[in-house]
């Protein structure tokens, strides 16, 4: 299968406000002349990034909150309705750093409704449309390696990772359009907005930079792999663990993550 083409196409690109969709949506631009479809939920946040980025190429805003179904709907056929999509990035996603016991409910099923139902609703309608329509094209969705090694105090968010993981994983290989391919993405910690509390201090040191996340991403999504752990650290430490007993390595990765989380906390 060839490899993707951005140059002059229309690319989706949620979680574009800040991050590493924006940084994604920077590069997609700049190094390969996308047209791009941002959105997020901040309306002044993408006005900007629409003010940088058309002066190369041409982009439109959609302002939805993928939280809530309706506006996932309504957002997906927004796009498909317009100028004629070639790709989508789905990275939209939020994120819970602390002892589970503390993660009240209606963030939990913000969080669920976020990073798994409505992935999961647009990649539906995206890979039906594709399907239909025999065009070439792909998909890139945002996982983590949380959702390979799961993270102690962010069980919850491990959860909803591993889901993306393996639901499009084995999605990947129902599709009947060979011109059309999904990508997982599982980056590690990266530099975000999402990263830049207390709670993180100590961990400052493993974070990788956005965009070296971004680059590693969209050349993934281009070569149309069907996943991809960014820093070649990150690959390697991939395979070595799991030579481990797992026990052994949720030990370790507890007192990390531990020691950050609490050291935070501390008066």
């Amino acid at each position: 299968m060839a490899k993707l083409q951005f140059k002059d196409k229309w690319v989706l690109v949620t979680g574009a406000s800040a991050g590493l969709g924006e940084e994604i949506a920077r590069q997609l631009a700049f190094g390969h002349g996308a047209n791009l479809i941002l959105l997020a939920r901040r309306r002044e946040k993408l006005e900007k990034l629409q003010t940088e980025l058309q002066k190369v190429v041409k982009v439109r805003i959609i302002v939805a909150d993928l939280s809530k179904l309706e506006d996932v709907d309504r957002a997906t056929e927004e796009v498909l309705g317009g100028d004629e999509l070639y790709a989508a990035v789905l990275n939209a996603g939020i994120t819970y750093f602390g002892l589970h016991k503390e993660l009240e409910w209606d963030y939990f099923q913000t969080m669920l409704q976020t990073n798994v139902v409505g992935v999961t609703r647009m990649t539906n309608r995206l890979v039906d449309h594709f399907e239909a329509t025999g065009r070439e094209g792909g998909l890139l969705i945002v996982s983590s390696m949380a959702a390979i090694f799961p993270v102690p105090y962010q069980a919850a968010y491990s959860g909803t990772k591993s889901y993306l993981l393996t639901f499009a994983t084995a999605l990947s290989h129902e599709l009947k359009n060979r011109q059309f391919s999904i990508t997982v993405y599982n980056p590690g910690g990266i530099q975000t907005e999402m990263t830049e509390g207390e709670k993180f201090n100590e961990l400052r040191g493993w974070l990788m930079p956005v965009k070296q996340a971004a680059t590693e991403a969209v050349q993934a999504f281009r070569k149309r792999k069907l996943t991809h752990i960014p820093g070649f650290l990150n690959r390697f430490g991939s395979v070595f663990l799991k030579f481990l007993p797992q026990k052994f390595v949720m030990k370790q990765m507890s007192g990390v993550y531990g020691k950050s989380l609490f050291k935070s906390s501390k008066p």
